[in-house]
């Protein structure tokens, strides 16, 4: 259990909500493992198979508490809320945002400048742990165009520029991508960025990584009542997911890119994990599946420092975090969005 920013968050599959007089009681079997006044929680967010007792989700919407229900490996189930939630109000707001260019550009300049800083920092990473196993003057070239990236993002006016902006900013991180990769050269080998279909391992794992990811925000955004559809940089189109490409933009690289280069690095996938299909198509096969959720599931599980909150969590929690705090931003109670800055 983690509470942050009035939101319980229950990560233990085996455990059981109950309500205990003005408080939630949280039981792994027949042991309690913590209880937390209701008056002090706006959300709780279960990850469990067992889910919550009848009178605590009753007594949760009529306090206007929201709860939302996830399986273990984070896919969303349900939320409850009673009638007068804010939801709707938070909700109208977020269409007036995305419908006003000049307030949706603050809200996704800061993703997209989250998103080229948490690219160089991957950069960085590798020259400050491999300088001798990689073209350090190559790196440090691509390093310092993303910092002037960086600088580009804050000064954009309008999203046609940004987006312009943010494109030569991933042409440049991918064009040293091969790089990042350390082991398994051969079998794991990058040029450029392709999809539908991936036509190379290291890009059938990418896209992979990204839609796990882009569900993984989609339900952080729902546990908020945000509508994860209506985005500020992607703009709408009838089945896309908006606002979840805008929320993780800024979580790609160090989520996803820098997942894979360890699941690579350390041999964890390997070719025997990937199927090439007749149109060479290249896909993670039933084994490469099984590798990449358990590896995912403990990599979730890793305790970080939050950049902007300063405090300790989960990697698995930072999506539900970054959409509380845009939540918290659409509601006015924060001047802008804080993007994932890591370091």
């Amino acid at each position: 259990m983690r509470k942050l920013l009035n939101t319980l968050y229950v990560m233990t599959e085996s455990c059981y909500l109950t309500l205990d007089g003005e408080n939630v009681v949280i039981l792994d079997g027949e042991k309690k493992l913590a209880r937390f006044p209701l008056h002090t929680l706006e959300n709780i967010v279960c990850f469990t198979y067992k889910g919550a007792t009848p009178a605590l989700m009753g007594t949760c919407a009529d306090r206007k508490i929201g709860m939302s229900f996830f399986s273990p490996r984070g896919k969303f189930l349900a939320r409850t809320v009673g009638r007068e939630y804010g939801n709707v109000i938070l909700r109208k707001e977020q269409y007036r945002i995305s419908d006003h260019v000049d307030r949706s550009i603050s809200y996704a300049r800061n993703m997209i400048l989250g998103k080229v800083f948490n690219s160089r920092w991957s950069v960085e990473r590798t020259l400050r742990d491999h300088s001798y196993r990689v073209d350090e003057e190559k790196l440090r070239q691509i390093s310092g165009v993303l910092y002037d990236s960086m600088q580009k993002v804050e000064a954009v006016s309008d999203l046609a520029e940004l987006r312009g902006v943010e494109g030569k900013a991933a042409e440049q991180y991918f064009s040293v991508f091969n790089h990042l990769i350390l082991n398994q050269k051969e079998d794991f080998s990058f040029a450029s960025r392709n999809r539908r279909p991936p036509l190379d391992r290291v890009n059938a794992v990418l896209s992979f990584a990204y839609t796990i990811l882009a569900g993984e925000c989609t339900n952080a955004l729902y546990s908020v009542g945000l509508d994860p559809f209506v985005g500020f940089m992607h703009r709408d189109r009838p089945g896309r997911m908006s606002l979840a490409l805008d929320l993780m933009e800024e979580m790609r690289p160090i989520l996803a890119d820098r997942f894979i280069l360890t699941l690579i690095n350390t041999k964890a996938l390997r070719a025997s994990h990937f199927d090439v299909q007749q149109d060479h198509a290249v896909f993670l096969n039933d084994e490469g599946r099984k590798v990449f959720f358990n590896s995912w599931q403990r990599h979730k599980k890793e305790t970080i420092t939050h950049p902007f909150l300063k405090e300790k969590m989960e990697w698995g929690l930072v999506p539900y975090i970054q959409a509380l705090l845009l939540a918290r931003t659409i509601r006015g109670d924060l001047d802008e969005y804080p993007p994932f800055l890591w370091k």
